[in-house]
């Protein structure tokens, strides 16, 4: 719930949009967390899930952090 508020709240009220990607790493380390958990556990669909939302949050990284931030 934290993770969510920090990617959606800090662009809504401008003010320090920093927290968003860094939100986002806090939530691509989590995940990374899951899919080993998940992987010991031998549960494959929700590695996938997880790998999705990973990705996800990376993008909001890359669009945050890279070379042309939006």
């Amino acid at each position: 719930m934290a993770a969510a508020v920090g990617l959606i709240v800090p662009p809504l009220v401008s003010v320090a949009p920093i927290l968003t990607p860094l939100a986002a790493i806090g939530v691509v380390i989590v995940l990374a967390g899951a899919i080993v958990t998940h992987g010991r556990r031998h549960e494959y669909p929700n590695i996938a899930v997880n790998v999705v939302l990973a990705v996800a949050a990376a993008v909001v990284i890359w669009g945050r952090f890279g070379p042309y931030a939006f």
